[in-house]
């Protein structure tokens, strides 16, 4: 039986979410990757037991997080009763619906039947009584915004959730959907947008400030590229990686053109110049400003886990580095 370390809050930073009494570690474990039906359960467990040990606190899931869908939210269940049940209270657990699930017109997008039928199965899966955040997650042009938000709305009155974000809007539909839930009363805490030095949308968009003047908290997903700043490509594709086993549906080898590598190896000079890894260089440069809550990180080895913690050892920037790197990504 899993027994968590008596220190695992003394290092970790926790930043209350938007104007929230919520707070969330720094760095988040999405499990977006590496817990479903194909990988190893004794390996998610040492996984998640070190990002608790260490003041991860914050579970991010989805309803079709697997493959096969729905089974990352069945081995959090079986990790949950076997061993973590006991910090249940300690844990943030947040999931989503709004891509495709199951079959036919009410297994996506976000029509009330969708979302709160998805919750259920998902707490099923989980064997909790709640969820601490619901995001939906992706806007659905096919459903009035109002029922989406509604929904959402509902899901909190009826327990199952204590809070709600999104995911993947823009700036222009998050003051809508914001607009609405202001109005409604709902606890609308957070927004999960795709944010690395490489992709840098919710700035260009003004998303990012959007969400910091609003009071909202920023969760940033994908804040390595799906593996592009760890520098694990500027040697070459391993076969191991996501590239080279062909298996990502999101990275592609030409996706890795002489320019884009070209800025990689640049960075990783900088992050040595800071005494950092490229893999910390790029998650600390998200935390830089103090307008992201925290950075959702993936793992396929527990010592990830404890190599991406180091980069909160130094998240301040000299007005140098930030104009080199500007110069740089630009």
């Amino acid at each position: 039986m899993y027994i968590a370390k008596e220190n695992r809050y003394e290092k970790m930073t926790y930043n209350c979410c938007g104007r929230s009494g919520l707070k969330l570690p720094a760095l988040s474990l999405g499990m977006w990757h590496n817990f479903g039906s194909v990988n190893d359960v004794e390996n998610m467990k040492k996984i998640l037991f070190t990002a608790f040990d260490n003041g991860i606190t914050h579970f991010d899931l989805a309803n079709n997080y697997g493959p096969v869908y729905g089974s990352a939210e069945a081995n959090m269940g079986r990790i949950l009763k076997s061993d973590l049940m006991p910090y249940r209270n300690e844990m943030i657990i947040s999931s989503k619906a709004g891509y495709d699930m199951w079959k036919g017109p009410y297994g996506n997008g976000g029509s009330r039947k969708y979302l709160i039928a998805s919750l259920d199965e998902s707490l099923k899966r989980m064997g909790i009584d709640y969820v601490d955040i619901f995001y939906h997650h992706r806007p659905d042009p096919e459903t009035p915004l109002e029922e989406t938000m509604a929904a959402l709305d509902q899901i909190v009155r009826s327990g199952k959730a204590l809070y709600v974000g999104i995911s993947n809007y823009n700036r222009e539909q998050t003051s809508k959907a914001y607009e609405i839930l202001q109005k409604q009363g709902t606890p609308f805490v957070i927004h999960q947008p795709r944010y690395s030095m490489l992709d840098r949308w919710i700035e260009e968009d003004g998303l990012k400030d959007f969400l910091f003047e609003n009071g909202i908290g920023c969760i940033a997903f994908s804040p390595l590229a799906q593996g592009v700043l760890t520098g694990k490509y500027l040697t070459g594709i391993p076969k191991d990686s996501r590239i080279g086993s062909g298996k990502s549906p999101y990275l592609h080898e030409k996706d890795l053109d002489t320019e884009k590598l070209e800025k990689v190896r640049r960075l990783d000079e900088i992050a040595k110049e800071r005494g950092q890894s490229l893999t910390q260089l790029a998650l600390s440069w998200i935390l830089r400003d103090g307008k992201v809550t925290s950075v959702l990180i993936g793992a396929s080895r527990p010592e990830q886990i404890l190599e991406n913690i180091k980069a909160l050892e130094n998240t301040s920037y000299s007005e140098e580095e930030l104009k080199k790197i500007d110069e740089i990504l630009n």
